[in-house]
């Protein structure tokens, strides 16, 4: 099932770019990770949401997650209450969300009925607007 982790940060002053920048160049080769987002949430402070394919794979990458946060540990702030400079969390997906897709309901299709009919029309007038112009030609 798929599992997300998610971290919130609360950056340093003056380090915001230095620190979008590391995530940008990071490497998260982990077995089982399929993508994330870095996601600026106010001023100095981000969350990092990461997609995996199971929460097994989170626990396995953990190591390697603490050595990517050990290298902007001095780019964070303490986010207070006890938390340090993290406020991880992490689980398996419930229920997966999705777009609901708007039906298709008769009206549309009638008003496209209709434009399509009236467009007809003048076509139609034309027609016979020519064909009265030729019998008066003829008398």
């Amino acid at each position: 099932m798929t599992a997300y982790n998610v971290v919130r940060f609360r950056v340093k002053p003056g380090r915001d770019q230095e620190f979008v920048d590391l995530h940008r160049k990071a490497n998260a080769d982990f077995k089982g990770w399929r993508n994330g987002a870095l996601v600026k949430t106010g001023n100095q402070t981000y969350c990092l949401v990461g997609e995996w394919d199971s929460f097994d794979n989170i626990v396995a990458a953990r190591p390697g997650l603490i050595g990517m946060l050990d290298s902007v540990r001095d780019m964070l702030e303490d986010l207070g209450n006890g938390l340090g400079v993290t406020d991880p969390v992490s689980g398996e997906a419930v229920l997966q969300l999705k777009m609901a897709r708007a039906k298709a309901s008769a009206k549309p299709k009638a008003k496209k009925k209709a434009a399509a009919k009236a467009m007809r029309k003048p076509a139609k007038k034309k027609k016979a607007a020519k064909k009265k112009a030729a019998k008066r030609r003829r008398r």
